[in-house]
């Protein structure tokens, strides 16, 4: 979901506590923690079950940015006294279900900084000891051709990516395409990073006009708060609202957004993935191993405390200058489960994935893609991009 640097980080902060000083002079307006699985219940699916045999015995994942709530299933997985790694930014505990072990253990790596900013896709096939690795389904068909991926479980249904601007300066904008017709009258941009394939979508669909584009972004608030409300920004509907309104000394109110998703760009966000040509061999692991991320999935949603305690904790623990305290993580279990990110799939369990959306994302982004230069796998059909074959319907909300 993130190619470029997602949340605010210390420094980000530090330049919003400047904008302010500047305002104000113008006269302008630890240990190592434990995981929560044995709090939620475990399903049939999931329970008493024994991984070791026919999974590797540590199942690595890796993600695609720091430790946040985004990702609260995987901590979910984590048991107790786990080890973590500060310098290489991992933590290796058992994988455990329902408060047991499965036999084997879970390495959850960070993505981002910690691997040069560089895709999980790239990663995957640079460190072949990574068994799964988070992969949206725009960055899964752009890479189709030398670096292919197959998702066999969604675990976030939803997208988070948004659009977010000042409902004070614009009180009569509801959405995104209303947003860009009051920024072209008003003078404003739209900041995001450069690149971004859901943003020439919005173009493309007469939904943003291209006149209020703006490819600038760097991850800071300084622009958007220095703007004062005229300006709009890309963002995450699990982080932004929070941090703008509570963290950000130079802006420090509510903000409005729209996800993109209900524009009509109806991406899998994060969703675990293979390398494709090691399907096959993983495929006994995996008949055992999807259910029990599904089921971590529902348990994190029901209650999220104590793995978000734990993300808190390694976020800390790393020290690379993230910032992500108890607060940020509360709100995001909370959006996820108020905006339905993670919820059940169109046939009623948790994790799957439909072949008309991921065939929409085909048609609109490949031309996209072709144009830039990255031209997706000739033909290519959804079943080449995922597959729902490991998942257990049993699991569900």
């Amino acid at each position: 979901m993130r190619s470029n640097p997602k949340r605010l980080t210390a420094a980000g902060l530090a330049v919003a506590a400047a904008v302010t000083l500047a305002a104000c002079s113008s006269g302008g307006s630890g240990g190592g923690g434990t995981s929560s699985s044995g709090a939620a219940s475990a399903s049939a699916a999931a329970g008493a079950v024994k991984l070791s045999g026919v999974c590797p015995a540590t199942v690595v994942v890796q993600t695609d940015w720091n430790p946040e709530a985004d990702h609260g299933h995987l901590y979910e997985l984590v048991g107790p006294n786990p080890t973590v790694d500060a310098a290489k930014k991992t933590v290796t505990g058992d994988l455990v279900v329902g408060g047991k072990s499965t036999g084997v253990k879970i390495q959850i790596r960070s993505g981002g900084p910690a691997i040069g900013y560089q895709s999980v896709t790239q990663q995957m096939y640079t460190d072949k000891s990574i068994t799964l690795g988070y992969v949206s389904t725009d960055e899964a068909l752009q890479n189709s051709v030398k670096l292919p991926t197959k998702a066999v479980f969604a675990e976030t249904n939803i997208s988070p990516q948004m659009i977010m601007w000042d409902p004070k300066t614009y009180p009569s904008v509801t959405d995104i395409k209303s947003l860009g017709a009051a920024l072209a009258k008003k003078g404003g941009v739209i900041r995001y990073f450069k690149g971004a394939a859901y943003m020439s979508y919005l173009q493309g669909a007469g939904i943003l006009p291209a006149s209020v584009l703006d490819g600038s972004y760097d991850g800071t608030p300084a622009k958007f708060a220095a703007a004062q409300g005229k300006d709009a920004q890309q963002g995450f509907a699990t982080a932004e609202p929070y941090i703008y309104q509570n963290e950000v000394g130079a802006w420090k109110k509510p903000v409005k957004f729209q996800l993109v998703y209900d524009t009509g760009y109806p991406i899998y966000p994060e969703a675990m993935s293979v390398r494709a040509g090691d399907e096959q061999t993983l495929a006994p692991c995996l008949k055992k191993l999807v259910p029990v991320l599904q089921q971590a999935d529902v348990d994190y949603v029901k209650n999220p405390s104590t793995a978000n305690q734990l993300i808190v904790n390694l976020v800390q623990q790393y020290n690379n200058g993230w910032v992500y305290d108890q607060g940020v993580a509360d709100f995001a279990a909370k959006q996820i489960k108020d905006l339905k990110l993670v919820s059940n799939g169109t046939d009623g369990y948790i994790g799957e994935m439909d072949s008309s959306r991921v065939q929409k994302v085909i048609d609109i982004d490949t031309p996209i893609f072709t144009k830039g230069g990255t031209a997706p796998k000739s033909g290519i059909t959804p079943s080449d991009l995922y597959t729902n074959a490991y998942l257990s319907k049993s699991v569900t909300f």
